[in-house]
């Protein structure tokens, strides 16, 4: 036993392209577009700020330096010139604004005032008295106004110097008017004492203007500073960024071609096994048949698929499955090589195409590459977490130019060639015949139609009477199912029941056949006849499931009918599938009063000991032993132990497919309870039957169809 790998090991798949899946590339990022517009944006945001708070600390650095320089002028005037003037300050709280302008003291002081500015940057001066009322200005057209609400005049009258910068297009100074200047006013209160209170406010105001053109000539070359410096950094940052782009743009190329790559491969093979897929196969098994045209030799594809391998999936889980399926493909790939053809399509199946056939070795070669292929699998179990799998595999097989020309036809043909290997057993092979595209073709229609026959009710019943073989009299009626096709006219079970049972379908056309039948039992009741079990075949399926107790009653109920009306007939392999499951369902049935009966007996495999431990009520012994009665000794040994065993068992037996006479008697010599067969009546649409039961309603039944309406009891 060996423990498969947990990944493909496909050769090819590794030489080509990592395992791992990639995502694909997405839009590709342009990172020296996001980086000129984020270094540009982050220069604004350092240079901003910086040259925003540098201006502001000097301005108010020269404010400050201003106001200082004005205070000292403030402190000058107070000392030298107030004293002298301070008798007119306090008179000028009586005088008007023209008699204060025409006042000689106003002379005085403006010639006292512009001899202590002299050389200085003093360009106007305002003298308040604490009213707020102007009574000095260098500007004479000024003197008289009240600034009482002025927030510098008030301030300085409380005690506090404070200053501004303003920009004045327009400024009457000293000796003239000056333009376009930037000027310091500073109010400052007039104190002889410090200890005083002041007496007055002082408004100086100083010109700037030099100063703040060389602030912003500082300004500017600290931004050309602060730009080199950036431009400079900035270079260098491209010059990496730019290296990095490339670099990225190399991997994003680099990228899209790996993921194009690993696209293509993907599209080509199997991602669990990392062979080439169905998509990956045609154009080489196109090559491969173009090459037998041309050497005129056969090639041929092979076509194994894995027995039971949805039961492996649904006992174990579908990751042990999957683990085994790769390494089926190991295996198969270490068989085969690269010398031929190998591809997985899907599920379980994996296609092995073979060329280079002589005309007169082409099977040969085949069965040893198929025989290989199976011991390669069967040989040896593969351990999986635990699991101890024993694999084995059908082949089909399809022969060019035999069995196709096209791949599409040798594909189809190889695996119509499987199905019929699996239905034949495990572990075997099956070549392509003509007579199994026959039978698909009438499956395809078959599966085609059921649906839309379900859906339009285009099913009947027909009933074949039971007869007791001891004094004649009807004693029920199997209820068998036919199909009205619209066009084919009446179909018979046995081309549809097999595609419904693999499509899905045949509990849902059990459950119409329950119904059906248990509805024309009422109609038959009602209208009079006697009450007659009716018995109906269910499938496996039908006793697996859970809810057919429940389907069951409700049925009954829904035609009120006893539950001895109804017989429900199931086989041998129906109860071996889930022998636990169905035998459950079978005794919950029972005990409602539903009568069971074990169909095809003799046919399968059941022992003694496994029939009695079942709550059947009938048995019934298949038409293929009766057959051969009175003059085979298998068939008549066979109906004596079945009908014996059926005897010991307390079960009443019931013979199918009586047809002769001769057949009759010797069920009746071996003690058989009923028989129903041909030779009593064949199968008979519901209005016909309720005739044939009411023509013999109480009589013994006399031999029909062929053989004429002789007694045969």
């Amino acid at each position: 036993m060996i423990e498969p790998p947990t990944r493909p090991t496909h050769a090819v798949a590794h030489r080509l392209l990592p395992t791992v899946a990639m995502q694909p590339p997405g839009k590709k990022f342009r990172l020296l577009r996001y980086f000129a517009l984020t270094s540009l944006l982050g220069v604004l945001l350092v240079l901003a700020p910086l040259v925003y708070f540098y201006r502001q600390f000097a301005t108010e650095a020269l404010e400050q330096h201003e106001t200082h320089d004005n205070v000292v002028v403030a402190q000058v005037f107070a000392s030298t010139l107030w004293p002298r003037h301070a008798a007119f300050m306090q008179a000028a709280a009586g005088l008007g604004p023209q008699q204060l302008r025409e006042h000689p003291q106003v002379a005085l002081i403006r010639a006292d005032v512009l001899q202590q500015m002299k050389g200085l940057s003093v360009v106007k001066v305002k003298i308040y008295d604490l009213r707020g009322m102007t009574v000095f200005s260098t500007d004479a057209r000024q003197i008289g106004e009240d600034k009482s609400d002025d927030e510098g005049v008030q301030g300085a009258i409380a005690g506090r110097v404070s200053s501004e910068i303003a920009f004045e297009n327009t400024f009457d100074a000293f000796e003239k008017v000056i333009n376009d200047r930037n000027l310091v006013s500073s109010y400052i209160p007039i104190r002889v004492d410090e200890r005083q209170a002041p007496q007055g406010v002082f408004e100086v105001y100083s010109d700037v203007t030099d100063y703040m053109v060389e602030l912003k000539q500082t300004t500017w070359e600290i931004i050309g500073v602060v730009l080199g410096s950036l431009g400079v950094f900035y270079v260098f940052m491209y010059a990496i960024m730019r290296r990095a782009d490339q670099v990225l743009r190399r991997q994003a190329h680099n990228e899209a071609q790996t993921h194009e790559a690993l696209l293509a491969y993907q599209a080509l093979h199997d991602p669990l096994t990392g062979l080439p897929n169905r998509e990956s196969l045609t154009p080489q098994v196109g090559t491969l048949l173009e090459a037998a045209r041309s050497s005129q030799q056969k090639c041929a594809l092979l076509c194994l698929g894995l027995d039971g391998f949805k039961e492996i999936n649904d006992s174990v889980g579908h990751q042990v499955g999957d683990a085994a399926l790769v390494e089926v493909g190991r295996r198969l790939q270490a068989l085969f090589g690269d010398a031929h053809i190998l591809a997985r399509l899907g599920g379980d199946e994996f296609v092995i195409a073979l060329g280079d056939l002589s005309q007169a070795l082409a099977v040969e070669r085949i069965v040893q590459a198929l025989e290989r292929a199976q011991t390669a699998i069967a040989g040896r179990p593969i351990l999986i977490d635990g699991n101890d799998l024993s694999l084995t595999a059908c082949v089909g097989v399809a022969i060019y130019p035999d069995d196709g020309q096209q791949v599409a036809e040798l594909l189809k043909a190889a695996d119509t060639a499987l199905t019929h290997a699996k239905r034949n057993g495990r572990n075997g092979y099956q070549f392509h015949t003509q007579g199994m595209n026959d039978h698909v073709l009438e499956t395809l229609w078959v599966d085609r139609d059921l649906r839309r026959a379900l859906e339009e009710n285009q099913f009947v019943l027909y009933y074949q009477p039971k007869i007791d073989l001891v004094n004649g009299r009807i004693t029920g009626a199997e209820a068998l199912i036919r199909w009205q096709h619209p066009t084919r006219g009446l179909v018979m079970p046995g081309q549809f029941i097999r595609v419904a049972e693999e499509r899905g379908l045949i509990v849902a056309l059990g459950d119409w056949v329950m119904r059906e039948a248990c509805r024309q039992n009422k109609a038959w009741q009602e209208a009079g006849m006697a009450e007659l079990p009716i018995a109906i075949n269910l499938s496996a399926q039908h006793f697996r499931l859970s809810t057919l107790l429940r389907d069951v009653k409700r049925t009954l109920q829904d035609h009120a009918l006893g539950a001895d009306c109804l017989e429900l007939e199931l086989t041998e392999s129906s109860i071996m599938q889930d022998a636990v499951a169905t035998i459950a369902t079978m005794r919950r049935l029972t005990e409602v009063g539903v009568v069971l009966a074990l169909d095809d007996f003799g046919t399968g495999y059941s022992s003694l000991s496994q029939l009695k431990g079942l709550p059947l009520a009938n048995l019934k012994l298949d038409q293929s032993f009766v057959r051969g009665l009175p003059d085979d000794h298998d068939d008549l040994a066979i109906c004596t132990a079945v009908i014996a065993m059926g005897q010991a068992l307390g079960l009443k037996v019931i013979a199918e497919g009586v047809e002769t006479p001769e057949q009759l008697a010797a069920l009746r010599t071996l003690g058989c309870d009923v028989g129903q067969g041909y030779l009593f009546a064949r199968p008979l649409p519901a209005a016909q039957f309720m005739e044939f039961v009411q023509r013999h309603g109480g009589m013994e039944v006399t031999a029909f169809g062929a053989l004429g309406d002789n007694a045969i009891f």
